[in-house]
């Protein structure tokens, strides 16, 4: 499952404090979707000066983020990442008692919350230029469901389940493809 992925897991303040900063998050996405990429890659992506791109490469770096990707440097001038895993995950419980770690983990949970938000607007938008099969097959929905904890446990096994499968089948581009973007969280509702 998941643990089988290469990925980073989050224990300290100071990674978390780096995510909570949405360029930095975005950048991260990026090289994690798309590959290896340039300063100026990323700078023409996210509309935002090569300079200021490269000082929060460096911060992702410094968190294990980010790694340099030289074999794609194609002169001394041009810098080129690539993302040190494929995924971030984190033990929320681990902070509960711990307000500095808890508050670190709430920022950075709130930008990722944000960029959803973003994101999904940016889909909704997009609509108009994509084929109606494409539209079709999309869907945004929800549901609620009275749960006993071993029952919200196995929904949120079979979610992941769900998502492993999709993640293996098409982690690399093929023919008659398009990046599908999925977005799933479960929690109990407040007051509940």
């Amino acid at each position: 499952m998941a643990e089988s992925r290469n990925s980073i897991d989050l224990h300290d303040a100071g990674p978390m404090r780096a995510l909570a900063h949405p360029l930095r998050l975005r950048m991260l996405g990026l090289l994690r979707s798309g590959g290896p990429q340039s300063v100026g890659m990323l700078a023409e992506a996210t509309g935002v000066a090569s300079g200021s791109v490269s000082y929060h490469l460096s911060t992702l770096a410094k968190h294990g983020f980010v790694v340099p990707a030289p074999e794609f440097e194609r002169d001394g001038r041009e810098r080129w990442w690539r993302a040190a895993h494929e995924m971030t995950t984190m033990r929320n419980e681990e902070f509960i008692g711990d307000p500095e770690r808890r508050e670190a983990a709430e920022a950075m949970r709130r930008t990722v919350l944000d960029s959803y938000h973003r994101e999904l607007v940016d889909a909704l938008n997009a609509e108009i230029d994509l084929e109606p099969e494409w539209v079709a097959a999309s869907d945004s929905s929800d549901g609620a469901a009275h749960l006993t904890l071993d029952e919200f446990r196995e929904l949120d096994a079979d979610l992941a389940a769900v998502r492993e499968k999709w993640w293996g089948r098409g982690r690399e581009p093929r023919e008659g493809t398009k990046l599908v973007r999925w977005i799933t969280h479960t929690f109990p509702r407040s007051g509940s």
